[in-house]
């Protein structure tokens, strides 16, 4: 197996793709917080920081935006959609979710990841004075479409 971000002296580079078409690539991404019970209700009836779900999301969008800023080899891509849900999974639960597409010549896993994982720090930033306990767990991608390597669902399903 070769890496795709390593040249023949093992030096990092960006990957060349000028020579891939355009297509719809497509990926969804998720990441949970895990807080006490307790800090799920306090989420719930916006005793912090403002609307933390809000906060959150809109740090998901903006993280989506800056992944090639953020993630030294990834490509700056033009997004076309970004959606970010935020779910609450009682008893203790909260999932970032997190749906990118654009026509590019590369995938954008990178993007939904980096927006999950940082919907759900923002998260965190908005509970720890309460919870420090709080912990950030299965930041993972759930599907991706287009592309020359096709389709993939994680098998466990979304």
């Amino acid at each position: 197996m070769t890496l795709s971000h390593v040249d023949k002296e093992g030096a990092a580079r960006i990957v060349d793709v000028v020579d891939k078409p355009e297509t719809l690539r497509s990926a969804v991404a998720e990441s949970f917080l895990v807080v006490a019970p307790a800090t799920l209700i306090a989420l719930r009836e916006g005793r912090g920081k403002g609307d933390p779900k809000e906060v959150a999301r809109l740090a998901a969008l903006q993280a989506a935006k800056h992944t090639s800023t953020l993630i030294p080899l990834c490509h700056p891509l033009r997004l076309h959609a970004v959606e970010v849900d935020i779910e609450e999974h009682p008893p203790d639960r909260l999932r970032v979710v997190v749906r990118v597409r654009a026509v590019e010549r590369t995938g954008v896993e990178m993007e939904a990841l980096t927006a999950a994982a940082v919907g759900t720090l923002t998260l965190y930033d908005m509970v720890k004075a309460v919870d420090r306990g709080a912990t950030i767990t299965d930041t993972r991608v759930l599907e991706k479409h287009g592309g020359r390597s096709g389709d993939w669902v994680r098998p466990e399903g979304p």
